[in-house]
């Protein structure tokens, strides 16, 4: 596996409206993600509780936030709670990566927003059964509307001037609501599958 780059701690304004405007299609992905766990010993590294993770062409941002929660071994015994805002959704084998995590450490949960979903049109069938299977596994998968753009805005941006506050661009709304649909089309079969007493998850290639 490629080493996880150190985490950048804020975005400044115009890396975050050019990445997370979901009227654009970037060539790259950020991951900011805050880990919620017990006040008490915690286990989560001091300053890693937050971060941002961009990915590289040997590795996706999703990979890199595996890795990091893995090598804080954290307790297996209390909870944590995970939640990432994404530029781009998962693609299919980080979405298969993200659900076999979700097997392998029940005492994390992962809430995911992205700004818009992965590829531009085409959504292959690898790429839904992904989402479906990233959904089984107990992860919340949810497109940002203005409230998450907002609260990435004051969690991850350093403003140009004190008490900035998010503008937001033309069509934000209809962009997030025709996402949003899309999202819930391809999910559409996850209650076809709540019967499965064991969720399947494809074997990494």
């Amino acid at each position: 596996s490629s080493a996880a780059p150190a985490s950048i701690h804020l975005l400044d304004e115009d890396t975050f409206n050019e990445n997370f405007r979901n009227d654009d299609w970037p060539s790259r992905t950020y991951l900011c993600y805050k880990v919620e766990g017990p006040i008490q010993g915690s286990g989560v590294p001091l300053g890693q509780d937050k971060g941002i993770l961009r990915n590289k062409p040997s590795c996706h941002a999703e990979c890199y936030l595996l890795e990091q929660i893995q090598s804080w071994n954290l307790d297996p015994k209390l909870h944590y709670g995970v939640t990432c805002f994404l530029s781009w959704s998962p693609c299919a084998k980080c979405a298969q990566k993200m659900a076999r995590f979700l097997q392998e450490n029940s005492h994390v949960s992962l809430k995911l927003f992205a700004s818009r979903l992965y590829t531009r049109q085409q959504y292959d069938e690898n790429y839904k059964e992904g989402l479906r299977t990233l959904k089984r596994a107990g992860a919340s998968i949810a497109i940002m509307t203005y409230r998450e753009f907002e609260l990435c805005w004051k969690t991850f941006v350093l403003h140009d001037q004190e008490g900035s506050c998010f503008q937001p661009w033309p069509f934000l709304h209809e962009e997030s609501q025709k996402f949003s649909e899309k999202l819930q089309a391809i999910l559409q079969n996850f209650g076809n599958n709540l019967n499965h007493s064991r969720v399947r998850v494809e074997a990494h290639r």
